[in-house]
């Protein structure tokens, strides 16, 4: 299984590298997807709160996000987990500004935005594997149950029973 995670994991976090150079380099591109998405995210915050609306530093902020992330995640270690969750946060807004199949006119163009959507929505599946893979350890959870239960364990051996 290791093997599988040495070779997944920069799979999965070479598109959003990629994807994060290109964004660096053209940030315009994307400003209007991040623009329709920061205009949504301001309609429904309140009003007394202060978000960033500018697209082109929304995108180049992004795209750090996405690089980052893809090299936490690829270089697997003790942060690619981290790197998978930022990743997916990003994700989320980056698909529903840049693929709004819902909007789209036209059957062809259409069907692209929705596959690209869904192609999104598959990534996201895999970096939430990713975030919650543990390597094959046991989980901060489980290793707190057992260390509960081996207290409860020992407690009720020490403490005399009231029947």
């Amino acid at each position: 299984m290791l093997l599988v995670r040495r070779i997944a994991r920069p799979m999965l976090a070479s598109v959003f590298i990629s994807g994060g150079i290109d964004s660096l380099r053209d940030p315009e591109l994307g400003a209007e997807a991040a623009g329709d998405v920061a205009t949504d995210v301001a309609d429904a915050a309140p009003p007394s709160a202060s978000l960033p609306t500018d697209p082109v530093a929304l995108v180049r902020v992004d795209a750090g996000v996405k690089i980052v992330g893809g090299l936490l995640l690829a270089g697997g270690g003790r942060f690619a987990r981290l790197g998978a969750v930022a990743l997916a946060a990003s994700l989320v807004p980056t698909t529903l500004g840049a693929h709004r199949f819902w909007e789209v006119d036209g059957a062809e163009e259409r069907l692209q935005q929705q596959l690209h959507f869904t192609k999104n929505l598959s990534l996201l599946g895999g970096l939430l594997l990713a975030a919650v893979d543990t390597g094959g350890r046991p989980s901060v959870g489980w290793r707190a149950r057992r260390a509960a239960g081996g207290v409860r364990e020992r407690a009720t051996a020490i403490l005399p029973s009231h029947h």
